[in-house]
């Protein structure tokens, strides 16, 4: 097992195949990569734990700032493998979140999850995570993209 961070178009695109069991409205490593690129200029980093040369699970994060939880790290994407779960592969990228969020001068780590991930939750709140907010969104209707407002 070994971390480390992505930071080439090869490794990137490498986790495409895993980021994809997470994100599957990404329509091609191309794609990713050019999301992962325009991501990096806010903080975003992208930590791989791979086994035999693998990507096996992936933490997609950056460092932000705001008046209500001041500096914190914030984890936008998190996912082991499917056929690896359950292998510690999380709790390992978890615990080196928390260190890189120590390391960042980061109080806090935050991360948003759908509230029908209740496997997900139950990991969480084993790493010792709680749930503190509910998000709420609002999402333009496609045919109202294009349309600015006069």
């Amino acid at each position: 097992m070994h971390v480390a961070f992505a930071d080439s178009e090869a490794d990137v695109r490498a986790c495409f195949p895993l980021m994809r069991e997470l994100r599957p409205h990404l329509a091609s490593a191309d794609e990713f990569v050019s999301r992962w690129r325009r991501q990096q200029a806010a903080s975003y980093r992208l930590l791989v734990l791979s086994e035999n040369g693998r990507p096996a699970a992936l933490a997609g994060f950056r460092v932000q700032e705001n008046l209500v939880h001041g500096r914190h790290l914030y984890v936008d994407d998190l996912v082991t493998r499917s056929e690896r779960r359950r292998a510690g592969h999380g709790a390992a990228l978890m615990d080196r979140l928390k260190r890189e969020a120590a390391d960042l001068g980061c109080e806090k780590l935050l991360l948003d999850t759908p509230m029908d991930n209740f496997l997900g939750h139950r990991f969480y709140f084993r790493e010792g995570l709680l749930a503190t907010a509910l998000r709420f969104s609002f999402t333009r209707p496609a045919d109202k993209l294009a349309a600015p407002r006069r």
